[in-house]
């Protein structure tokens, strides 16, 4: 079995338990997401076998562990369709992402082009976040900048609207 992610340690603090915010469960859903897809894209273990390990053997009590489990048994079965979205903006070929990347910009396409409820402001913050826990020193500049432009294509009408009228 593959060693899982780890926090790194000057990652941003987390709200404590008593200044949960409503989104917090599925931030948290979206934190175990990203280290059980890392785990699956690196051990290449079953999908349902992560799944049942992560719900017995880590703490989601705060996390909304059926959002988690749509992330990680619903990316996968997307992989072609939300690898497409960004394939063509990255420097490198999909499988020479480090892991963590690969697996953070799969979870916001995912979440641009399926959960058209989330603000597309929100995924991107959220996954920026997620890239300065667990991703390398820069890795959430990287991640900000490809989701950027898969939202300016996926979620075009969505920021028009945000920006409002042109003129005056």
């Amino acid at each position: 079995m593959t060693q899982p992610i780890e926090e790194k340690k000057n990652a941003p603090a987390r709200r404590g338990p008593s200044r949960l915010h409503p989104g917090h469960a599925r931030s948290l859903a979206r934190h175990r997401a990203v280290q059980a897809l890392y785990q699956w894209q690196v051990a290449g273990q079953n999908v349902s076998d992560i799944d049942s390990q992560f719900v017995t053997e880590h703490d989601m009590k705060k996390a909304d562990v059926a959002y988690f489990q749509e992330l990680l048994h619903q990316v996968p079965a997307h992989l072609d369709e939300l690898d497409a979205q960004f394939a063509f903006l990255l420097d490198r070929p999909i499988p020479e992402l480090d892991p963590v990347e690969r697996a953070i910009l799969r979870i916001g396409v995912y979440e641009l082009k399926f959960r058209l409820e989330i603000p597309y402001r929100v995924i991107i913050n959220e996954s920026v976040d997620l890239a300065k826990v667990f991703g390398a020193d820069q890795s959430h500049k990287y991640v900000n900048g490809i989701l950027d432009k898969v939202a300016r294509k996926l979620r075009a009408t969505e920021m028009q609207m945000r920006a409002g009228p042109k003129g005056g």
